[in-house]
């Protein structure tokens, strides 16, 4: 079946007027948004993290994490056990409907790209559980996850 210059017109037309994509305002970056746009996002902010997190929506953020094994704190060069448990955590936020790539750039540090920046701070609070995370870096701010405080204790 081959469709006319006037069928695809009309399909065009029908799928602009059903497109239910982000409005320009929600899909421009949040500097050049109508303040009007970026005083309603504060009336549903619950806390200042909830507030970024929604004008990062659409927008792709990267997050930093690194990566220590526990039972061998002091030990750098674990770049096959940061690769196995980043592809692991991957995997979960993915099963939890997180899109995310993960790149290994150093022996225990790793960069989670988000096509959706507002899936970070979801992926965030899930990464400050797990046991092998040091810390992670968002937004220029820094987390400690559960292996920071071994690094600490072994330093006392």
């Amino acid at each position: 079946m081959s469709y006319t210059d006037a069928d695809l017109e009309r399909l065009y037309e029908e799928w602009e007027q059903n497109d239910d994509e982000l409005s320009e305002e929600e899909d421009s970056p949040a500097q050049k948004r109508p303040k009007k746009y970026l005083d309603s996002l504060r009336a549903e902010a619950k806390n200042p993290e909830d507030l970024l997190s929604m004008t990062k929506k659409g927008q792709t953020l990267m997050m930093f994490v690194g990566v220590r094994d526990t039972s061998q704190p002091k030990r750098t060069d674990i770049r096959s056990f940061t690769e196995k448990w980043t592809a692991l955590w991957q995997s979960q936020l993915y099963n939890n409907h997180i899109d995310v790539q993960v790149f290994v750039i150093d022996d225990n540090r790793a960069i989670f790209m988000f096509k959706d920046g507002s899936q970070a701070f979801q992926a965030k609070k899930f990464l400050l559980e797990q046991q092998y995370v040091s810390e992670i870096t968002l937004e220029g701010q820094q987390f400690f996850g559960p292996a920071a405080e071994i690094l600490r204790k072994d330093d006392l």
